[in-house]
């Protein structure tokens, strides 16, 4: 029987809250691709805006866990799961917000 990886758990612990708050959350060997399902992505490649959070050292704290964006921005610490799961929601559903800013 394998073990998860420290990485992986917590990748996977902050899918459970990425899927509670309605995002689409698969985990995967690279990472934990997110999806915001009721934002139209921005072409027909692309459905829905989604990114792969990834957990690494951030050496900045001393080498402490992280997640970290796929373009290399990190988002928090893996112990601070609702402060990533609010970083994420908010870049993921800005389409959302300037769709409805338009529409004022």
């Amino acid at each position: 029987m394998s073990t998860l990886t420290t990485d992986m758990s917590s990748l996977a612990a902050l899918a459970v809250r990425v899927d509670a708050y309605g995002l689409r959350a698969e985990l995967t060997a690279e990472g934990l691709r997110v999806a915001n399902p009721n934002v139209p992505g921005c072409c027909e490649d692309v459905r829905h805006p989604s990114d792969l959070i990834t957990c690494r050292p951030r050496s900045q704290d001393g080498d402490r866990l992280w997640f970290w964006t796929s373009w290399g921005e990190p988002l928090a610490p893996v112990h601070r799961l609702d402060d990533a799961l609010v970083r994420v929601r908010s870049y993921l559903s800005r389409a959302d917000h300037d769709r409805d800013q338009e529409d004022e």
